[in-house]
Parts: C-alpha cells; sequence; structure tokens
C-alpha cells in the first residue's frame, strides 16, 4: 500500500459511511495537506458537503462537526491511523501513525507499488493516448527551439506513462515542404551536385561537421541567393521560381529531384535523432508527409470534407478559387483568414489541409493506413518505424509491428505562433467527425527559447552592443542566427566536465566524461522544465549547470548523496536497519521509539519530508490533467532542498542509536527512491558521482 492508495481507501470509507449513516452519496471527495503538520497529515472538509447533502435529501438541518463526529470512528478503525482530530466547524484531521507508515514506506515505495497494481485508483482504461512532438523539419540540423519542443514533448509522454496510460510517440516528418525544397535548390543551383556527389560529399564529412550541419549552412545561403543582396530583403520572383518546380517534383515522386530530396531528408532525420538520442529522446513512429501524400490520405480527408459540409469553394474575393473553412474570424480582422483556406486556388493543399487528414489517421477516422518498416533498431530492443508507400516493406521487417494510430486523444506539441491553426485543425476533425469532439485535439502549446547575451558569447555569436543590452536574443535559421543542439549539448558537457574535474579529480577520464554527459543533459533539460510553457525562456549555461539554486545538477546531486551515504554505511548496517524497522508491527516498545524519533520539532521536519515524498503520484496526476511539466520539476526541487536541509541537520552514517539511524536510514531509502524515479520522469538519469 501507498499513501495515494491509503487516501483512496479513506475516501471510500467516507462514501460508505455518508451511504449508511445518512443515505447521500458524495461524488466529490477532496483530500488536502493541512498547512502545518501539528493540524495532522490528511484534512477532509467534506462533513461541510454533506450538511448540504443531508438538507436536501431529508430536510433535516445537521452540523458539519456533528456530522464530522459520527466519521471519526470509522476513519480510525484504519491500523495506519493514530488518531482523528475535529477542527473548526467540522474538519477531519487525519494523524498517521507515523512508525507503520514509515515502516510501509520503506518496504514499498508508491512507484513499486504501481508497477505491482497497488493503486485502488489506477487508470484501468487503456485507450492509447498519442503526442506529436519535435517534428523538425528535415533539411538541417535542430537547434534549441527544437529541443525545448522535445524535452517538453518526451518529458510529458513520461508522466502520462508514469500515470498508467498507454502512450505511441510519433515525430512528423515534413520531407516534402519548403524547407526541404530550399536545401535542394542550394545542392542543385549553388553547389551543382547531383545525388551522387551529394553522397559523396556526405561520406567525407567529419564527424565535428556532418550532413546536417552542411546542410544548415547551405540553407542560410539560399536564403541570400533568393534576396540576390537586396538589401530590401525583397525575393527574387525568378529564383524562387526553382522552389516551385523542386516542390511540384518533391509532390509528384518518382524522378530524380524527388529521389535526391528523399537523401536529403532521410540523412537529415538520422542526424536530428542522433541528437536527440543523447538527449534521451525516442519515438515509436516517424509518420512522413510524403505518404499522407501517395497514400491518398489527402484525398480521403478532402472527400470526407466536402461531403460534412466543411469546407466550401469560395467564387468571389480575395480567396476565389479556394477551398476554404468558414470559420469566423480569429481576432476580428483578415490576420488568420489564410489559416482557413485548406486548398489554394492553384490547386495545391495547405499544411492545414494535409494536417486535418494526419489527425483523422491519428484518431483512427480517416479509414485509410500507411504502410510501415523498420527505421532503427536500438540495442534495449526498442524499434522506431517510419512510414513507407511500399506494401511490402513491413513484411520483410522481421518484427512485430505495433497498432499504429487510433488513438482517444492526440497532444500536438509545437509553438504558440501555431495555435490559430491548431484551433483551426481541431474544429475541422470536430466537424468531419463530431463523435470524438474538439477536445481529441490538444494542442500542447509552447513559447520559444532564445539565449542570454551571455550565452550568445560562450558560443561565439558576435553581438552588437544594441543586442548586448537585450534580456534575451531570438534566433533565425534563415538568417543563420541559430544555436544547432549538439554545439550546446558540447558546449554544455565541456562546462559540466570542468566541475566534475574539479570535485572527483581520481575518476577515469572515460567515468569523467560519462558523469559530465549526465550532468549536461540533467543542466539542460531542467532548464527548459522549469518554466511554465507559456513563458520565453532565455537560456543561460552558468545558470543551467550551477550546482546550487534551482537546477538540475542541484536535483541531480541530492540525489547522488543519498547513494554515497547508502555507500559509507555499507551492506552490514543496512541489513540491520532494515531488519529492525520490519519489527515495529509486533514490537509496541520499538514502535514507541520509532514514533518518539518523528515526534517533537526535528521529529516533525523528518516526517515532512517523507510526507513530501509521497506526493510524487499526486503530482503526476496534477501534471497529467493540466499538461504542465513544470509543477513536476518543482515538486523535484523541492524534494532535493528538503533533503539537503535532512542531511545537513542530521548525522546519519556517525549515528550511535541504533532505532534513531534505523529511521534516518529508511527516510534517505525513500527519498532516494522518490527522488530518483521523479528525475527519471524528467528525463535525467542519477550518476554514481558527481
Amino acid at each position: 500500500m501507498s499513501l495515494f492508495s491509503l487516501q483512496q481507501q479513506l475516501k471510500e470509507e467516507i462514501r460508505g459511511a455518508a451511504r449508511e449513516m445518512f443515505g447521500v452519496e458524495v461524488q466529490q471527495l477532496t483530500a488536502d495537506t493541512p498547512p502545518k503538520p501539528e493540524l495532522g497529515d490528511l484534512a477532509f472538509p467534506v462533513c461541510f458537503e454533506l450538511a448540504k447533502l443531508i438538507k436536501q435529501a431529508t430536510g433535516e438541518k445537521m452540523a458539519p462537526r456533528a456530522i464530522a463526529e459520527k466519521l471519526k470512528p470509522r476513519l480510525e478503525s484504519f491500523d495506519q491511523v493514530a488518531r482523528i482530530e475535529i477542527a473548526g466547524a467540522g474538519y477531519i484531521n487525519v494523524f498517521f501513525d507515523r512508525a507503520k507508515l514509515l515502516q510501509l514506506f520503506t518496504t514499498k515505495t508508491s512507484f513499486e507499488a504501481k508497477r505491482d497494481g497497488d493503486l485502488t485508483d489506477q487508470k484501468t482504461d487503456q485507450s492509447k493516448k498519442m503526442v506529436e512532438h519535435t517534428s523538425i523539419n528535415p533539411n538541417k540540423a535542430a537547434h534549441i527551439g527544437h529541443v525545448r519542443n522535445a524535452v517538453l514533448g518526451d518529458t510529458f509522454v513520461r508522466i502520462l506513462q508514469a500515470a498508467g496510460d498507454r502512450v505511441e510517440v510519433q515525430n512528423y516528418i515534413d520531407n516534402t515542404g519548403v524547407q526541404v525544397a530550399d536545401v535542394v535548390v542550394g545542392f542543385l543551383h549553388l553547389e551543382a551536385m547531383n545525388l551522387e556527389k551529394i553522397k559523396a560529399l556526405d561520406e567525407s564529412l567529419t564527424p565535428d561537421y556532418p550532413f546536417d550541419y552542411y546542410c544548415w549552412d547551405l540553407y542560410t545561403e539560399v536564403g541570400r541567393f533568393y534576396r540576390d543582396g537586396n538589401p530590401s530583403n525583397d525575393l527574387n520572383p525568378e529564383k524562387l521560381g526553382m522552389r516551385t518546380k523542386v516542390l511540384h517534383a518533391i509532390e509528384e515522386g518518382n524522378n530524380r529531384i524527388a529521389e535526391l530530396a528523399d537523401y536529403v531528408a532521410t540523412r537529415n532525420v538520422e542526424c536530428i535523432l542522433n541528437t536527440m538520442e543523447r538527449l534521451g529522446i525516442r519515438y515509436d513512429l516517424l509518420a512522413r508527409e510524403s505518404e499522407i501524400l501517395h497514400l491518398h490520405f489527402w484525398e480521403r480527408a478532402f472527400e470526407l470534407m466536402k461531403m460534412k459540409g466543411v469546407i466550401r469553394k469560395e467564387t468571389e474575393g480575395k480567396h476565389a478559387g479556394c477551398w476554404v473553412m468558414p470559420f469566423e474570424s480569429h481576432t476580428g480582422t483578415d490576420e488568420h483568414e489564410s489559416d482557413k483556406i485548406i486548398v489554394r486556388s492553384n490547386g495545391t493543399v495547405t499544411y492545414t489541409g494535409k494536417d486535418i487528414a494526419y489527425q483523422l489517421w491519428k484518431l483512427g477516422k480517416l479509414g485509410l493506413n500507411f504502410h510501415y518498416r523498420v527505421f532503427r533498431n536500438y540495442q534495449d530492443d526498442h524499434t522506431l518505424w517510419i512510414t513507407t508507400t511500399d506494401a511490402k516493406a513491413e513484411a520483410k521487417a522481421g518484427v512485430e509491428r505495433p497498432p499504429f494510430g487510433g488513438g482517444d486523444t492526440v497532444y500536438n506539441v509545437i509553438d504558440s505562433r501555431q495555435s490559430y491553426p491548431q484551433e483551426i485543425v481541431a474544429r475541422g476533425v470536430a466537424a468531419i467527425v463530431p463523435e470524438v469532439g474538439a477536445d481529441a485535439s490538444v494542442h500542447f502549446s509552447y513559447e520559444m527559447v532564445a539565449l542570454s547575451p551571455a550565452a550568445c558569447e560562450e558560443l561565439g555569436i558576435t553581438l552588437s552592443e544594441e543586442d548586448r543590452a537585450k534580456p534575451y536574443i531570438e534566433m533565425s535559421g534563415r538568417k543563420g542566427l541559430g544555436v544547432k543542439a549538439d554545439d550546446l549539448i558540447n558546449q554544455l558537457e565541456s562546462g559540466a566536465l570542468l566541475e566534475v574535474e574539479k570535485r572527483n579529480p581520481e575518476l577515469s577520464e572515460t567515468d569523467k566524461k560519462a558523469t559530465a554527459h549526465e550532468v549536461a543533459i540533467a543542466a539542460l533539460r531542467y532548464f527548459l522544465l522549469k518554466f511554465t510553457r507559456n513563458t520565453v525562456i532565455a537560456f543561460d549555461f552558468k545558470e543551467a549547470l550551477s550546482f546550487e539554486g534551482e537546477t538540475g545538477p542541484y536535483c541531480q546531486y541530492a540525489a547522488v548523496r543519498t547513494n554515497s551515504i547508502f555507500r559509507k554505511l555499507g551492506d552490514e548496517t543496512l541489513r540491520d536497519a532494515d531488519s529492525l524497522l520490519t519489527m515495529i508491527s509486533g514490537d509496541s516498545a520499538l514502535q514507541l521509539r520509532v514514533s518518539e524519533v518523528l515526534s517533537g520539532e526535528s521529529g516533525t521536519e523528518i516526517w515532512s519530508l517523507v510526507m513530501l515524498t509521497q506526493q510524487l503520484d499526486e503530482v503526476i496526476a496534477q501534471c497529467r490533467k493540466s499538461a504542465e511539466p513544470a509543477n513536476l520539476a518543482k515538486y523535484t526541487f523541492s524534494v532535493a532542498r528538503a533533503f539537503s536541509r535532512f542531511y545537513h541537520d542530521h548525522r546519519i552514517v556517525t549515528e550511535k542509536d541504533d532505532v534513531r539511524r534505523a529511521v534516518l536510514i529508511a527516510v534517505t531509502k525513500i527519498v532516494r527512491a522518490q527522488l530518483t524515479a521523479a528525475l527519471a520522469i524528467l528525463g535525467i538519469r542519477v550518476p554514481e558521482q558527481m
């Protein structure tokens, strides 16, 4: 049993008592944490609601405090409850038996209980949640903005999985879009390369300057090429015509340009996957836009939209000849009118149209499916699949394919600038298949991530005096002003390595680098997660890598310290402590001694730490409901900070009193389990040393 399941049992007892004693049903029943430990471990304000229900059902007036007094014996019958106090006008304050709960929590942490199916409130609904994140245009290397998307999406996936949901993770690959076409224009017209020359170039590149880095620079050159050196930044229509021809060739497929574009996009995807692997981020499926076109997903969605009357063809005005969704304007102006165009007057499909088709498939409402092939096999047996037009590819895979698509809720991790197009997609899908509703499509939005001026200078980005005075510097891929994700990680690893070498000079070079990598990833992921999604972030190396304050390395170090304590204590001492605590239930004198250690000002602080660790399941549930990973980051920091105070206030290793030492060890064990679990959900590993 965990604290979470104990709370559920107490709630069920109250519901049952209300039914038997008063003949009423309690629907909403909350459990609060009192503001001070001396007021109890749990508080139920339910008696105020019961008084209303009783009055409605019987006409009888009954004071909440009198109701609480009647419920009190039922709750005191629980073995883990020490006493019940009625406070104020009718609050039920629960005081747990600290000795018994400490034994329970030490024996089985909340996450171990969850794995064993011990949580009575565990979701039994195995409908599938689908999360699409990262979704980088495969035309160049990933940058810091993409990293925020990927880290947010990956952490939310981990939150859903920790809450018991079945989750499918998708990464949408727009391999037929403008950005890929621009890089192809660069290879064809600036570099004068055919596919064979591009492959030869790819083989000649070094690990320090891989293919996606080359495309990054080429993409910037193409931007200048289109402007033709024009200071007004007007695009050259003739050169833009090259883009249009390439786009048509890519969409048509089965031609020389389409083959070249496929190689460029696929190689960039491979490089991006390598970058994400450094961050501990993986996917189940890479869904490509080319298959949405070539497997006629769009045509099917188009027919459904026309059949349902969701779109209409404009016959006059500036959108004449276009198929448009006639929704009201987002702002009362025509700022977002183009987002409602599904098919342009020239017959080409907009991003919104293709997104609707894809969203219908994700929800299992399109009536068509992709073909699939294996894209990458990882060493831990995880298989990454990719869509294809080859109907025979799956048979060649040699492994069983999971059933993709058909989710009941789809989360699309896309930045806030795409809010209105995402709204149009959700409303369009809901209009086509009303039974799924608009809530089935969730826009998991976030604000941009920029760099602090100090971070720019560390990365060698030259800034003007005007830029140095700004709070943050925005990135621009077309202008070449950006930070590649791998460069960012490399810089963090270099900074972390200096700190690791200073703290642990005795480690081997291999261990130093491995530890530095884990510290760097903790610094980056935590920094991107601790701010709420609607906050603009200015990334700063010094702040992120600090071992003090609200940072990933600080939380990581608290978990490392718990492991260090256990190494110093030794196996025999740990066995003795565990053995002593297992005897609590049958030894009243020992139970009293443990309770005394957990009493008084010092003991109450220890107990507050224990109770804090047991809030992890509740925090996960809140994060799942609000789709806000920042709450978990804040909670993890609060546990790390509370443990740091506990560590400094109590002599865990040198404590002479057997019972007190056993209690301190038990608390440290609980903290280690829950803190490690929380960090894992944040995508942060705990190294042996730091």
